[in-house]
């Protein structure tokens, strides 16, 4: 995988000084750019390609959540504060982690690695890219929930709803879906396909959890009700009269 592109907001001189001296000392990134004014480094992100930018949120002018609003995709970000109660704002601009100040390096190698899980699976998805086999003699997958990993029978998925950068699957016996980072394209190579399909833009089902499909093209499964979209009703009306 290719270097990753960082730039780092923040008004305090030390805490952009602290973040830098540890993208210097980290193989794989390169820090392109450091700011302490929200506005010249929107100027410098509109301009340049960056793939991750470190993030204060509690900035004059624009703070960093505004900030995050104007960023576009594929950049990703990283929030640093030192506010806990921010954590949940941080993903609803779909931020990739967040630092608590003071930031111990140990804590910013495991937010790195979920940047490179991230920018790996897009490299994968890309037409040039090969994608590796997945396993699927597996019984089980993990699933990195909330900082731990759960080791899921595939048999109990009933289905997975995706959310922007985030999927949430749907496990038979789980009061609560679990909500992981990870992209649609990843979840079905990591489902056997002949037991999971895709039927929407945002749901992948498992086939022996449906209960009942109406003839307006609607899987009743779980507590659920999913339309087969146009791009997938060929493939799903095969399964349907094979």
């Amino acid at each position: 995988m290719r270097d990753i592109r960082c730039v780092v907001v923040d008004d305090e001189p030390l805490a952009v000084r602290l973040l830098e001296t540890f993208i210097n000392k980290t193989s794989g990134l390169v820090l392109t750019a450091s700011f302490t004014d929200s506005i010249e480094a929107i100027s410098f992100l509109k301009a340049n390609e960056v793939d991750l930018v470190f993030l204060d949120i509690q900035m004059p002018d624009i703070n960093g959540l505004e900030l995050a609003r104007i960023v576009t995709s594929p950049t990703r970000i990283i929030f640093t504060t030192a506010f806990k109660e921010y954590a949940l704002d941080s993903y609803e601009v779909s931020a990739l982690d967040y630092l608590l100040k003071p930031i111990r390096y140990g804590k910013f190698i495991v937010a790195v690695e979920k940047a490179r899980q991230w920018f790996g699976m897009v490299e994968a998805e890309l037409p040039q890219a090969s994608t590796p086999t997945a396993n699927h003699n597996r019984e089980t997958l993990f699933l990195k929930v909330d900082g731990e990993y759960r080791q899921i029978p595939i048999s109990s998925i009933i289905y997975v709803s995706g959310m922007k950068d985030y999927v949430r699957f749907y496990i038979e016996g789980e009061r609560l879906p679990l909500t992981t980072h990870l992209t649609m394209k990843a979840v079905e190579d990591m489902l056997p396909q002949s037991q999971f399909m895709r039927v929407h833009r945002s749901y992948v089902v498992a086939l022996a959890k449906i209960r009942t499909v109406d003839r307006n093209g609607c899987i009743y499964i779980g507590d659920e009700v999913i339309r087969v979209t146009d791009a997938y009703k060929e493939n799903f009306d095969k399964y349907l009269n094979p």
